[in-house]
């Protein structure tokens, strides 16, 4: 069975959860093209990572998500999240001058779960409900929405589990903060 990403629900609200997620260890490629289409190109690359092309010729799990966040209108960054508990200094470099690694410290993000396909007008409807119930809750946006993939693309869209996130700013004490917006990647 795929290992998924851990994090922990800190609160369920009527239209996301909050969930605070560990550190975490990216292997990442930046896509040109329309939504689709980078998802499709960005996962050959990691998925060679993952199967050994990497300066140490390592095999690492496949993990879920895939995580896609549009970075501007014609370019995104395609992510997998690499197995739990991996050091970073133990990540094997990537062969490929496209791939590129990177920690992602703890943090606190909003989850909206839905269903179906990948198109680009899902993920966008299903980002823009997310930040507007975050923000009608009262939370401050740390980013820009982004999205996970959860299964293979031949389970049918009706089985399929997708997710729209977004980053959340947390005060010192640990508490959510109150109202505002945020500019930046949710994953960075």
């Amino acid at each position: 069975m795929t290992e998924k990403q851990r994090y922990d629900v800190l609160r369920q609200y009527a239209d996301f959860e909050l969930r605070h997620c560990p550190r975490t260890v990216l292997v990442q490629v930046e896509v040109a093209g329309d939504f689709s289409a980078a998802g499709n190109r960005g996962f050959g690359p990691l998925f060679q990572y993952i199967s050994g092309n990497n300066q140490t010729s390592t095999r690492l799990a496949m993990t879920a998500p895939v995580i896609q966040e549009t970075t501007t209108p014609q370019s995104h960054t395609v992510s997998f999240v690499l197995p739990d508990g991996m050091p970073p200094a133990e990540v094997p470099v990537p062969r490929n001058a496209q791939v590129s690694t990177k920690e992602v410290p703890e943090r606190t993000v909003a989850a909206r779960r839905f269903s179906g396909g990948w198109s680009e007008e899902r993920f966008a409807q299903n980002g823009t409900l997310l930040v507007d119930a975050v923000r009608r809750e009262g939370l401050m946006l740390a980013g820009r929405p982004y999205f996970a993939r959860f299964d293979p693309p031949w389970k049918p869209g009706f089985l399929r589990h997708n997710e729209a996130l977004v980053a959340v700013t947390v005060t010192g004490s640990g508490s959510v903060t109150g109202s505002g917006s945020g500019s930046g990647s949710g994953i960075s």
